[in-house]
C-alpha cells in the first residue's frame, strides 16, 4: 500500500491514481477516502478486473469535498472530461435533475425537470441521482401538502390540507419555507424533516412499516439535496482556483459551471503568489485545503 493512503482523511471526496509518466488511471469518489482508497491494496472482491491497475500506480491524489453528493458531482466531471482506461463509464449511473418552482398565480408548483422551464419558474440544482431528487419532492409534497396549496381551493380541500400538517402555512410563507429549503438554509431544511419525522413516526405507531420507511427515505433524500455542493452549477461561469502549499500547486478548471479539470504539478514557492490571487475568496478555503492535502501526498510519495 502506497505510503500516502495513510495521509488521507476520513472525508468524502475523489481521488486519483497515477502511474510512473504521471498518466491518471483511475478516478473514482468516497465517502471516506481513506477506507475506500486503503481498500484496494485488500480483497478487490467484485473489482477484481482492477488487481493489474493497482500495480501499477505510483501516485495517489485527492480532492476532499464538502458532502458525498459533491464528491459525486466531481467524480462525474472529471469522467466526462476525461475517462482513465481502468473506468467503466463516463460518469456513473445517476442523472441529473433540476427542481423547478412556480408561485405566479393562485397555485404553487414544484416539479422534477431535466432541464430548466422558460417563464415564471425558479431553479434549484442541480442534484445528481433521480430517484433522490424524486423522494425529496415526495417529502416536501407530504410535509406542506404542496398539493393544497392555493387561493381557488374548496373547503374540503382546505380541511384535508390541515389534516395532514401540524402548522398549516399561507401560500406565501410556503414559497417562502421551500425556497428556503433548496436554497441549502439550514433552520427550513431541520423544520421540513422534523415535520417528515412526525409523519415518520405516526406510521410507524400505526404498523405502517413500508410507509414509515417510504417516509425516512424521503429524508435521507432531502439530507442529500441540502448538502453542500459547488463544483456544478446551474447558471454557466468560468473561472480558474488554485491552492499552493510547500511548492505543490493544486488548478481546478470550472467551465460552463463545471468543476470539471483538476491538475497537479510543483512549484517555486516565488512563483506562487500570482497563482494565488488569482483564486475568488469564496474558493479559498477549498483550494487551500486540497493543495495541504496535495503536498502532503506528495511528500510521502517521495520524489
Amino acid at each position: 500500500m502506497p505510503a500516502a493512503v495513510r495521509q488521507l482523511p476520513h472525508s468524502p471526496g475523489v481521488y486519483r491514481f497515477v502511474d510512473t509518466r504521471g498518466r491518471a488511471l483511475y478516478v473514482g469518489r468516497a465517502i471516506d477516502l481513506r477506507r475506500r482508497v486503503a481498500s484496494y491494496w485488500g480483497d478487490l472482491g467484485d473489482r477484481g478486473h482492477l488487481g493489474g491497475m493497482v500495480s501499477a500506480v505510483r501516485r495517489v491524489q485527492a480532492v476532499v469535498c464538502a458532502s458525498e453528493h459533491e464528491a459525486a458531482w466531481l467524480e462525474r466531471n472529471l469522467l466526462e472530461k476525461h475517462k482513465p482506461r481502468a473506468n467503466r463509464s463516463r460518469g456513473g449511473q445517476e442523472v441529473p435533475t433540476l427542481l423547478a418552482l412556480n408561485c405566479a398565480g393562485t397555485g404553487l408548483r414544484l416539479e422534477l425537470v431535466h432541464s430548466p422551464y422558460a417563464g415564471d419558474w425558479r431553479h434549484f440544482g442541480p442534484y445528481l441521482g433521480g430517484d433522490r431528487a424524486r423522494l425529496a419532492l415526495s417529502g416536501l409534497q407530504r410535509a406542506y401538502s404542496l398539493s393544497y396549496c392555493g387561493d381557488g381551493l374548496t373547503g374540503s380541500e382546505l380541511d384535508l390540507a390541515r389534516a395532514r400538517v401540524s402548522r398549516p402555512l399561507s401560500r406565501d410563507e410556503l414559497v417562502k419555507t421551500v425556497s428556503a429549503v433548496l436554497e441549502h438554509e439550514r433552520a427550513a431544511a431541520a423544520d421540513v424533516k422534523s415535520e417528515l419525522m412526525g409523519h415518520r413516526d405516526r406510521a410507524a405507531a400505526a404498523l405502517a412499516f413500508e410507509l414509515a420507511q417510504r417516509v425516512q427515505d424521503e429524508i435521507s433524500a432531502i439530507d442529500w439535496l441540502v448538502s453542500p455542493q459547488r463544483v456544478t452549477a446551474v447558471e454557466p461561469y468560468d473561472l480558474d482556483v488554485y491552492g499552493w502549499d510547500h511548492g505543490r500547486l493544486v488548478h481546478f478548471s470550472i467551465r460552463d459551471g463545471r468543476l470539471s479539470t483538476w491538475r497537479e504539478r510543483s512549484l517555486d514557492v516565488r512563483r506562487a503568489p500570482r497563482f494565488i490571487r488569482a483564486t475568488p475568496d469564496e474558493w479559498a478555503d477549498f483550494a487551500q485545503e486540497n493543495a495541504t492535502l496535495a503536498a502532503r501526498l506528495a511528500c510521502a510519495e517521495g520524489p
